[in-house]
C-alpha cells in the first residue's frame, strides 16, 4: 500500500490551536509485507533514526499490531519549520497501514498532537478541528480559488517544544476576544479573496510571544504584505512564514520574499506553492 498526505500551516494567525490550511508539500509513506521490520527514508527528514522510534513505523505497527513490514518514506516537507510534517507523516503511514480516513485522522491527532494539523493532512483544504469527549472532529471552510500562497522557509529550525514553551500560561479576555474577532474576518477573507485585508491574521496569543525566537519574522512579514500580500502570519510554531495572495501577484510577491530574506539576512527559500484539496491519498 502506498498512501500519500499534504504538510500544512496551523494557526493562520488568530486560529490558535484551530485553524488548518494544507499545502501542496508532500510525504509518501508506502508499506509491504517483510520478516522483520526495515525503514528507508528519503527527502526530508531522512537523518531522523529508521529504527522503530520513528513516527511512520510506531503509527503503521499501532494500525497493523505487529513490526513485520517494510516502509518507504519519501518527504518534501521540511522539518521543524512550522509545516506538518510530523501529522502528514502519521496521516500517510496509517493510510498506507490500511486506517480510514477517520482513524487515521484519531492516530495522527493523538500521537502528533495537533489535531488542526492532522485534520488538514487527512481530509485538505481549510480546516477547522479539535478534540471532543467523543474524539476529534473535523469542520472544512470555503476557500476562495483565486487564492495562492507563498511561503518564506528559513534554513533555521524552531523546535514545536521550544515555541510552546515561549506562550504565557494565561490568556487576557480581552486578547481572546480579539483573536476570535480576527479568526472571523480572517474566514471571510479566505473564502472571498476580495474581503482579506492584513488585520485578517492579527494575533494576541502566540505571535509576538514567539517573536524573541526569530526577530526577523515581524520585518519579513510586514515585507510581504508591503509587496503586496492580502495578509501573512506565522506557520505554524514557525519558523515558515505564510503569505496570503491571488495567483495574480504569486510569482512577484515570492521573488519579493526571497529578496527580503536576503536583505534581513535569514538563510532560506521563498516557494509559491498551492492549497492541496485532497488530503490523504491512498493506493492499492
Amino acid at each position: 500500500m502506498r498512501a500519500r498526505a499534504p504538510g500544512s500551516s496551523a494557526n493562520l494567525g488568530p486560529g490558535f490551536d484551530t485553524l488548518a490550511l494544507a499545502l501542496d508539500l508532500h510525504v509518501e509513506v508506502e508499506l509491504e509485507p517483510a520478516a522483520a521490520l526495515e525503514v528507508h527514508a528519503e527527502g526530508e527528514g531522512a537523518e531522523l533514526p529508521t529504527d522503530r522510534s520513528h513516527l511512520a513505523v510506531r503509527v503503521a505497527a499501532e494500525v497493523l499490531g505487529h513490526e513485520r513490514f517494510r516502509l518507504r518514506v519519501r518527504s518534501a516537507i521540511p522539518v521543524g519549520r512550522g509545516l506538518g510534517s510530523s501529522a502528514a507523516v502519521a496521516a500517510a503511514a496509517a493510510g498506507a497501514a490500511g486506517a480510514g480516513p477517520e482513524d487515521a485522522l484519531a492516530i495522527a491527532a493523538r500521537l502528533d498532537g495537533h489535531a488542526e494539523n492532522a485534520a488538514a493532512s487527512v481530509f485538505g483544504g481549510l480546516v477547522a478541528a479539535t478534540v471532543l469527549d467523543t474524539g476529534t472532529v473535523c469542520s472544512p471552510f470555503p476557500l476562495d480559488p483565486a487564492l495562492a500562497l507563498v511561503l518564506l522557509v528559513p534554513d533555521r529550525r524552531l523546535a514545536t517544544e521550544e515555541a510552546r514553551a515561549a506562550l504565557p500560561a494565561h490568556v487576557d479576555h480581552g486578547d481572546a476576544a480579539f483573536n476570535l474577532g480576527r479568526m472571523a474576518l480572517l474566514l471571510a477573507g479566505l473564502a472571498d479573496a476580495g474581503r482579506l485585508r492584513p488585520e485578517a491574521t492579527a494575533d494576541r496569543l502566540h505571535q509576538n510571544q514567539r517573536g524573541r525566537l526569530f526577530p526577523e519574522a515581524h520585518a519579513l512579514l510586514d515585507g510581504l504584505v508591503a509587496a503586496g500580500a492580502r495578509a501573512a502570519c506565522w506557520s505554524g510554531a514557525g519558523p515558515s512564514l505564510l503569505a496570503f495572495c491571488t495567483e495574480f501577484d504569486a510569482d512577484r510577491i515570492s521573488a519579493a520574499g526571497a529578496l527580503l530574506l536576503a536583505e534581513h539576512g535569514v538563510p532560506g527559500r521563498a516557494l509559491r506553492l498551492g492549497v492541496d484539496p485532497a488530503g490523504l491519498v491512498v493506493e492499492g
